[in-house]
């Protein structure tokens, strides 16, 4: 499969996984070399637009990326952890 046309410009690759590159490729293995339809980043992308995806937004928040998707504002916010 071709690589996520947002791959080269990626700002989460770029910037939030410079320090992780061991991570970094398990992402990009997945969602950019992969099925990037399954990308959160990719969805919001395409649904909303470049400007609606968080920078905190990652590849796998799926669930994150539909509320974005659904205009819920209140939901938008990461999850506290405990």
């Amino acid at each position: 499969m071709a690589n996520c046309d947002c791959f080269e410009f990626c700002p989460f690759l770029q910037d939030q996984m410079i320090r992780k590159p061991a991570m970094a490729e398990v992402y990009k293995q997945r969602y950019c070399c992969g099925n990037n339809k399954e990308c959160a980043r990719h969805m919001v992308l395409l649904a909303k637009g470049r400007n609606f995806i968080p920078a905190d937004l990652f590849p796998n928040q799926v669930d994150r990326a539909k509320r974005i998707i659904a205009g819920r504002r209140d939901l938008l916010a990461k999850p506290a952890t405990a």
